[in-house]
């Protein structure tokens, strides 16, 4: 509480939201604008901006551009906050204890773990040239799917409570299941 009080709090979560609008608005500006013409399906899970400009009748060069440029600059500076914070917090690990370490190191390096799958299948998607390839969908899962699936398994699993829970669920279901 002493470093993030309800205050820094409120103003990193209204930036979020300030920039998340931007990121978004700026590229909705840009593909409402395009011509459409022909079919009016993508060949993609969701509706995607690289998707969507290959429908356009008329050369999106300059707006992938700008997309890739806007995404980029996004990721890439998403990216390196975390990577910020993330030293901050082992920096602050050389004073505490081993044992504080160790939890510390162990709850970090779950999330380093997701944070790279995210910002891998990101990068891959958005700080390329506007292009298409086979992978894409696949990728898409990544960031999409399977990350935030991961999120809940990182935050809850590492609670001793809810994992004495977990072990008595599991004990009681291979007790009951071996009488049958």
């Amino acid at each position: 509480m002493t470093i993030m009080d309800r205050e820094r709090c409120n103003k990193m979560l209204l930036g979020t939201w300030v920039g998340g609008f931007l990121h978004s608005i700026i590229q909705v500006a840009m593909v409402v604008q395009l011509p459409f013409c022909g079919p009016n399906e993508i060949d993609h899970y969701f509706c995607d901006v690289h998707p969507v400009l290959k429908l356009a009748c008329t050369d999106t060069y300059i707006v992938g551009v700008v997309v890739t440029a806007n995404s980029g600059t996004i990721t890439l500076g998403s990216f390196v906050i975390l990577l910020i914070s993330y030293s901050v917090i082992l920096v602050s690990l050389r004073k505490q204890s081993v044992e504080g370490r160790r939890k510390a190191l162990s709850t970090c390096g779950s999330h380093i773990a997701v944070v790279i799958i995210f910002f891998g299948s990101c990068t891959f998607m958005y700080m390329r040239p506007d292009t298409t390839f086979s992978e894409d969908k696949m990728v898409a899962v990544f960031y999409t799917i399977i990350t935030p699936m991961l999120n809940p398994l990182i935050y809850t699993l590492r609670n001793a409570e809810v994992k004495n829970a977990m072990k008595k669920l599991w004990g009681k279901n291979l007790f009951w299941t071996s009488g049958r």
